[in-house]
């Protein structure tokens, strides 16, 4: 285990590789391992907290300094930890043989490891995932759950994507792969509003277009993992405040999705963000950094401009909890 204080802005990483935000924030960073696999975690803390941590995980395609950007509403708040688990970002490469389970422990592993013993937990996409099953097999290190763009069972558009996707990635066309992946994630121009639509495109082409042979490889295996072990294992749920929120034209994890899923959670509750598709947390940065912080901070959620009518999908109060 190797401890550093760094800055927020890692190294350089060789030309051609996915560009790290810069910030001037200070942030710790703690290189981990478990299963004998090397991973890291980054720590931004703070020393006046008005809640318990934040932990982001974020989707496949983010690494650890993709939540700079909401720093800055965040982190007055809490100590924010985000994290490049085994598999994902700079950390090792993880073969399919391992599941979501054995992620969702590499998270419990790591809260143990940096002293943390609980936390507010935010999962994105497949933030989520990994989210969701850490929560269910450590219940106890979990006081409120927050979910964007999520859903309990795999889109049927990404389970047709993945073939494709893989070979177009194995043989090597780069190019073809980034187009695929924007018009998976990001919705029809044609189907509403959502604030920077072309930007986030074009950032999203740009980002998968700098991808190095090591992050193509862990994405084709990323891939690989998810079809092979799927996404959702029917658990016993906490109870704890938990809100699960989209996009309002997300066509990939559609808000009737995050609503089915918001079902199955004990109270959960659910919204979806106006002018906004599957990338939420990068097109409307600023409010739904704002929405993570009024939950975890036990503030209302109801009646933000920028939501549409909080609901409460949730009826059958004889869901398994723990």
């Amino acid at each position: 285990m190797r401890t550093a204080v760094i800055a927020a802005q890692a190294p350089p990483r060789a030309e051609g590789s996915r560009p790290v935000p810069s910030a001037p924030e200070r942030a710790e960073e703690r290189e981990l391992v478990f299963g004998g696999f090397r991973y890291t975690c980054r720590i931004v803390r703070q020393g006046a907290p008005q809640t318990a941590p934040l932990l982001l995980l974020g989707g496949s395609s983010q690494d650890r300094y993709s939540w700079q950007g909401h720093e800055k509403w965040l982190a007055p708040l809490c100590t924010l930890i985000t994290v490049d688990l085994p598999g994902y970002g700079s950390s090792d490469f993880l073969p399919t043989s391992y599941d979501i389970g054995f992620l969702g422990d590499a998270v419990q592993h790591m809260l143990t490891e940096i002293g943390v013993p609980e936390v507010n937990l935010f999962g994105g996409c497949f933030g989520e995932v990994v989210g969701l099953r850490f929560a269910q097999r450590h219940p106890r290190s979990v006081r409120r759950i927050v979910f964007g763009a999520a859903a309990n069972r795999l889109p049927e558009l990404y389970s047709e994507a993945v073939p494709r996707l893989t070979q177009t990635l194995e043989r090597g066309d780069v190019e073809g792969a980034a187009e695929g992946l924007v018009r998976l994630f990001m919705s029809n121009p044609e189907a509403g509003k959502v604030r920077r639509h072309a930007a986030v495109a074009r950032l999203l082409q740009r980002q998968f277009m700098n991808q190095t042979p090591d992050d193509i490889r862990k994405a084709v295996e990323h891939n690989v993992r998810l079809v092979t072990h799927g996404c959702y294992e029917p658990l016993p749920v906490p109870r704890v405040p938990t809100l699960v929120f989209t996009g309002e034209y997300d066509t990939l994890c559609t808000p009737d999705m995050g609503r089915e899923f918001a079902a199955t959670m004990p109270g959960a509750l659910f919204t979806t963000v106006k002018e906004a598709d599957h990338l939420v947390t990068v097109e409307r940065r600023e409010e739904s950094a704002d929405l993570i912080a009024r939950f975890c901070t036990d503030r209302s959620v109801e009646g933000l401009p920028y939501c549409t009518e909080v609901e409460a999908p949730c009826t059958d109060h004889t869901l398994a909890q723990v």
